[in-house]
């Protein structure tokens, strides 16, 4: 079983991340739009919503979303917030994607890199492509490799709702691992999430081969440019041409 069929469809997941910052979300959400003039109206398809955050502010802007996810626990929650231009499903992000064309396409929070095999990246790109509009747009927001090289906190221990989770991170054969460990009802649990380390050039490549155009990069969620050593993400935007 790959690790994220797992981990992210337990409620310990989502527990532990619970402090993500949701203005922070919309504000990138924001200025990305700013920067990509996409007309109110557009389909958009949020790759890997999780619990949805970046789906339904879309909408409330007036856009027609999907969000897709793995996670049968994510999609289950997201249901409720269903509309006529808001809808979630269940879906493998390296099957090819049901539907109308879409003008957009937003893979965001590092929702990528999972993959032990290199043809399942390619998949991603191949399936992203294949429903997009001519001319339609592909956001990946990842991290950056070389900043989290070099910033890589080795052990933490975060307490969320009464749990500690212990995290050890390491880095291996160009992977970032994290081994979650924590204690519930004195039952022993332990997770591992998995990250491969792409850089720019190898996400470049991966979208070059398969017919996208890179447009626009960025180095943070407040868009500024893209610096391999300082920037905390590498936020790429490609064209389908």
């Amino acid at each position: 079983m790959e690790w994220f069929k797992t981990w992210f469809n337990t409620k310990y997941y989502h527990i532990l991340y619970n402090n993500r910052d949701h203005d922070e979300a919309r504000s990138f959400i924001v200025h990305l739009l700013g920067e990509l003039s996409l007309a109110k109206g557009s389909r958009v398809i949020d790759l890997a919503c999780g619990k949805g955050r970046h789906s339904l502010f879309l909408n409330s802007l007036g856009y027609d979303v999907l969000g897709l996810d793995l996670s049968e626990r994510c999609i289950e929650h997201n249901k409720q917030f269903e509309n006529e231009a808001l809808h979630f499903a269940v879906h493998d992000m390296r099957d090819p994607i049901d539907g109308p064309s879409a003008d957009a396409v937003v893979n965001l929070f590092t929702s990528f890199g999972y993959f032990d095999n290199p043809s399942d990246d390619e998949k991603v790109f191949e399936s992203v492509y294949s429903i997009l509009k001519t001319g339609g747009l592909f956001v990946l927001d990842f991290l950056n490799a070389p900043f989290v090289q070099s910033r890589l906190t080795p052990t933490e221990v975060v307490n969320r709702e009464g749990i500690d989770f212990l995290i050890d991170k390491s880095i291996q054969n160009g992977t970032v691992i994290k081994r979650i460990r924590f204690e519930v009802e004195g039952n022993q649990h332990e997770y591992f999430e998995k990250v491969k380390l792409h850089t720019l050039d190898e996400i470049l490549v991966l979208g070059h081969s398969q017919g996208f155009t890179s447009i626009r990069k960025f180095g943070d969620y407040y868009l500024n440019s893209y610096d391999a050593q300082n920037s905390p993400r590498c936020i790429v935007v490609f064209q389908k041409q």
